[in-house]
């Protein structure tokens, strides 16, 4: 099979269309699932069985059920609910509450990694809660699990195609839908492979350089 790259380079403005979009599916969805992931492994750590069990029975259920069942649920279901929005918002939104339930159990991991000993220490100088939290636990427990969070990084831009499946133009879906109107598969699924490749030993990198940040 011939490579033709006139094919390459007719593809490539869909390419940047899609990288963008994938860009943003990464970015946006992982800080949803940083955040919320914190959130859910704080609520976990209540006195409190009516907050512990609510939110454990979420969580597991969000774990183990498909991410692709989630996102269908999200864009075909929720809008008989009147909770209606753009295929990319909804994707968003899908994947960075899927991987949530993942991150909250490294943020827990880390949490429970911190010395006793500091939260005796913030308990002796009388530290108020709010503040043992932000300047003694969590700067501690992060800088533990950044690198956890990193593989979720890498795992979820490698689930960014699944997004297709709701009508989202990703890479792959802009690979797809050019192979098919162009007959031409190999060079735009050869470009978008490279792409992820690249984007993966970028991202890697990144949070190397972040990790011995913190270490620091």
């Amino acid at each position: 099979m011939k490579w033709d790259w006139s094919a390459v380079a007719d593809f490539m403005p869909h390419f940047w269309d899609g990288l963008l979009v994938t860009l943003q599916i990464l970015v946006i969805g992982s800080v949803i699932s940083f955040v919320l992931g914190l959130v859910w492994a704080l609520l976990m750590r209540s006195s409190s069985r009516w907050v512990t069990w609510p939110v454990g029975v979420v969580t597991e259920f969000i774990r183990n059920t498909p991410l692709l069942v989630q996102l269908f649920f999200l864009f075909y279901v929720m809008p008989e609910w009147g909770l209606t929005f753009s295929a990319l918002t909804t994707g968003v939104v899908g994947i960075g509450l899927h991987y949530s339930t993942y991150t909250m159990q490294v943020y827990r991991a880390g949490i429970e990694a911190v010395p006793v000993g500091q939260w005796e220490a913030a308990t002796a100088l009388n530290l108020p809660l709010r503040r043992t939290w932000s300047a003694v636990i969590l700067p501690q427990a992060v800088r533990r699990v950044v690198p956890a969070l990193g593989n979720y990084v890498i795992a979820m831009l490698k689930d960014t195609p699944i997004l297709m499946a709701i009508t989202v133009l990703e890479m792959l879906g802009e690979a797809q839908l050019f192979a098919r109107e162009h007959f031409q598969f190999t060079e735009p699924l050869t470009v978008i492979g490279v792409a992820f490749i690249v984007i993966s030993y970028l991202a890697s990198l990144a949070l190397r350089a972040l990790e011995r940040r913190l270490a620091h």
